[in-house]
This record gives C-alpha cells, sequence and structure tokens, in this order.
C-alpha cells in the first residue's frame, strides 16, 4: 500500500464503496448470496453440499464461477490496454454494471445478476500489477488482517500510520453496503444505475488524466 500514492488509495476506498454497494443490493435481492463477496458464497456452498441443499450449492457455485471468469476479463483487459491505464478496466466494469442493470430491469433476473458478478470480479483489476492484484477492492479478509499487522508494527517501533490507508478500504466497503442496502430498500435494482454511473464517470476521469500525463 504504500508504493501507492494518496490519488489512488483514494480511488481504492471509492471502488471498496461502489464494490460494497452492489454486493448490498445483490445480498438482498438474491437472498443472502453475494456478488462479490466470493468467501460468502463459498462457504454457502460448502452448506449446500453437506446439508443437500443442491440449489443452494448450485447457485454459489454459478456465482463463483461467474466471478472468476469477471476477474479473467478485468485482467485480460488490463493486460492489453496496460495496467497503469485503469480507465479501461473501469469502462468494463461501467459497461457490465450497465448491462447488468438493464437486464434486471427488463425482467431478466438471473442473467442480469450473473452480469453484475462479472462486473465485481473485474473490478479487482484495476489495480492490477504484472499481472497479479495490487489491490484487493471486492474483499476484506485480507485487509482486516494487514490492519492489525500494521497496528503490530505500529506499537513495536514501525510506522504509527501505516494501517490507515487499510482501514480506509474496509470503511469504503461498510459504508457502501450500509448505502447500498438503504438504496435498494427505497428503489429496487434501480438503484444498480447509480453505481454504473459512478464507474463510468470514474473511468472517464481516470482516461482524461492518463492523456494529460502523456507526453
Amino acid at each position: 500500500m504504500k508504493d501507492y500514492r494518496r490519488r489512488e488509495i483514494a480511488l481504492a476506498a471509492g471502488l471498496s464503496a461502489v464494490a460494497g454497494y452492489v454486493d448490498a443490493i445483490g445480498f438482498l435481492k438474491l437472498g443472502g448470496f453475494f456478488v462479490s463477496f466470493m468467501s460468502g458464497n463459498s462457504t454457502r456452498l460448502g452448506v449446500g453440499i453437506a446439508t443437500g441443499d443442491w440449489a443452494m450449492a448450485r447457485t454459489a457455485l454459478m456465482l463463483i464461477g461467474l466471478f472468476v471468469v469477471g476477474a479473467t476479463l478485468g485482467a485480460l483487459v488490463a493486460r492489453a490496454a496496460g495496467e497503469g491505464r485503469r480507465s479501461w478496466v473501469l469502462a468494463l466494469e461501467a459497461a457490465l454494471l450497465a448491462t447488468g442493470a438493464g437486464l434486471i430491469g427488463l425482467g431478466f433476473g438471473p442473467a442480469g445478476a450473473g452480469v453484475v458478478v462479472l462486473a465485481m470480479g473485474a473490478e479487482n483489476a484495476v489495480f492490477q500489477r504484472n499481472g497479479d492484484v495490487g489491490l484487493g477492492l471486492t474483499y476484506m479478509t485480507g485487509t482486516l488482517v494487514k490492519i492489525g499487522q500494521r497496528i503490530a508494527a505500529a506499537l513495536t517501533g514501525g510506522d504509527r500510520w501505516a494501517w490507515v490507508p487499510f482501514a480506509c478500504l474496509w470503511l469504503g466497503l461498510a459504508c457502501g453496503g450500509a448505502l447500498g442496502a438503504f438504496a435498494y430498500l427505497r428503489w429496487g435494482v434501480l438503484a444498480l444505475w447509480a453505481a454504473a454511473a459512478l464507474i463510468a464517470v470514474l473511468a472517464a476521469a481516470t482516461a482524461w488524466r492518463d492523456r494529460a500525463a502523456e507526453p
């Protein structure tokens, strides 16, 4: 995290908030399944297998598979565009979110939810470095571990504030989740359009900044 500038950390926290927002909508729409938190779906897969609830297991496995496909698409776009040109991955995510929202609005709920999962998988390629995830944006278990490790380092003479950027990522996801639940309860799946619009704006702003930085 220390290799990232403040502007990049702010972008990462914002994208984590979008992930939390979308995940809360997906959780409420899908009745307890997640569109970005695959650890939860993996647990539901295991429980479904153990209890013989094959519908649960099948749904969880399908969501996990789609997330992996989305992560693959995001990684391929990042490689093709150049990993420093994040606007391309953001544009992919915005297009997928808008497509998913549109399909759900037209009555194709399962297909739309699947496309939203693809978008969440793709988001993790925004900070891809050398083909690997630089910052995880849609899952926070590892981030919470890093917060604890940085606090331990601070208590033993290390950097006192190294834990703060990781805390910002977690806080973004948590606040985004609260906002997404509120939006879903008020507007239903139409709330997904706000996430698609925000990512589209971020994609355009990032593309403009990339062009401005070119010699």
